[in-house]
């Protein structure tokens, strides 16, 4: 007996198990019911690749590439695309609301849509010859394009684009740094800017989610707030 209670014992080293108000009886009989008492069993397993290697290792990625190929190296990320309805209302929330500028607009009368590329850079810098504006907005990092089908401001039976969040869920949102998230959301709801979640709610504290004219989900951040909110996933 005091062989078989050892193995197990070497066979769960690497389980962690907390129990609160345990009686004797749910130690023996765990299957039975005890009023008014409660059982907790919290397991976390830890494999011994995590414990000492860091969570980013490819051990611990099944699938990661570290070593990426050499064609590669020039690749980065550099758009997201988001319909919208009424590209006024639009510029004005991402101009306005988030600070962003308008890097370049493109306009394919065929095709009648519009694409207006917005992000943080300074447009001093861009080319003044429209060919070689559009060279350096596609060479500038993280920005967005806004992409107008014309006529969906004015026809009443538009009904607007999924935004990824309801059912069937997929796309989910992107995320802005601020210097103070509690600041900007105080800002934010200032300009009746629609809140998914404010800082202060929910389990996860010090980060908000705002929507834009069409819906779709922005993460509002600062770099402060992000690491103590997430120091338990660490």
């Amino acid at each position: 007996m005091a062989s078989l209670i050892t193995s197990s014992l070497s066979r769960f080293s690497l389980l962690r198990l907390s129990t609160k108000t345990l009686s004797p009886s749910s130690l023996i009989f765990p299957s039975l019911t005890v009023k008014p008492q409660k059982v907790l069993y919290r397991f976390r397993f830890i494999s011994s690749s995590m414990s000492s290697e860091s969570k980013e290792s490819p051990s611990n990625n099944p699938g990661l590439h570290t070593t990426p190929d050499e064609v590669t190296k020039g690749y980065f990320m550099q758009q997201t695309m988001f319909r919208i309805k009424d590209p006024k209302v639009s510029l004005d929330f991402y101009s306005r609301v988030l600070g962003m500028s308008l890097l370049k607009r493109l306009d394919f009368p065929e095709m009648k849509f519009s694409l207006y590329f917005m992000g943080y850079e300074d447009t001093s810098s861009a080319p003044k010859d429209p060919a070689d504006r559009t060279a350096w907005t596609f060479s500038q990092k993280a920005t967005i394009e806004l992409t107008h089908n014309w006529g969906t401001e004015t026809d009443p039976d538009f009904k607007g684009y999924h935004n990824g969040n309801a059912e069937p869920r997929g796309f989910g949102h992107i995320g802005i740094t601020v210097d103070n998230v509690n600041k900007a959301c105080e800002r934010f709801e200032s300009l009746k800017v629609e809140f998914v979640k404010k800082p202060d709610d929910g389990r996860m504290k010090g980060i908000a989610f705002i929507k834009d004219p069409d819906g779709y989900w922005i993460e509002i951040f600062d770099t402060n707030m992000i690491k103590v909110s997430t120091i338990d996933a660490v």
